[in-house]
């Protein structure tokens, strides 16, 4: 799983600038507007903080912009995930829905953002539980409307209102890399 992470990681850093030396030619449009919706298809994989265990899995989400440079949305996920244990090592199916805001900045072909997320996990071997998450990353547009999307989150897991706080030095990295249109 180690492997997999650094490899996400590498191609964070390496597609926008292969997708630059691509695109020479190309004049951004201005941004989104209030009102813009957005669609990206993404792959994802995740660990936890010892590298242990992981997952990896397939997330669609579709966005609003409530202004040119703030949007929210709905990300929806199917994971598979390998945990392991004392003496032993189990396989899971799970998918996670929940709601993201995030702020871009810059309106040119590279747009950082940074924002969070609040949503449920569910399937296989897990509790039904929520989760919380800070993330950052970048979009860069290829095409006035169509952009490569990496994201980095730092997501952490709780049962109640009580255990949201506490269980912040316990979660999990998940990395996201794919594609989006905007329109």
């Amino acid at each position: 799983m180690k492997n997999v992470t650094k490899l996400l990681l590498c191609l964070t850093v390496a597609a926008p600038a292969a997708t630059a030396a691509a695109s020479d030619h190309f004049s951004p449009r201005t941004g989104p507007s209030a009102g813009d919706r957005e669609f990206s298809i993404s792959g994802t994989g995740s660990n936890d903080a010892n590298f242990d265990n992981g997952t990896f899995g397939v997330v669609a989400e579709h966005g609003w912009y409530l202004q040119p440079h703030l949007v929210w949305g709905i990300r929806q996920s199917i994971n598979y995930a390998s945990i392991k244990g004392e003496n032993l090592r189990n396989d899971y199916w799970n998918g996670s829905t929940r709601a993201y805001i995030d702020y871009q900045f810059g309106s040119d072909r590279a747009r950082p953002f940074v924002g969070g997320s609040l949503g449920l996990i569910y399937g296989d071997g897990n509790n039904n539980s929520a989760f919380s998450g800070l993330e950052g990353g970048m979009k860069y547009y290829a095409l006035p409307s169509t952009y490569l999307l990496s994201r980095v989150e730092y997501q952490w897991f709780f049962s109640g209102i009580d255990e949201a706080t506490s269980s912040f030095s316990d979660g999990a990295f998940a990395y996201t890399l794919g594609i989006g249109y905007n329109y």
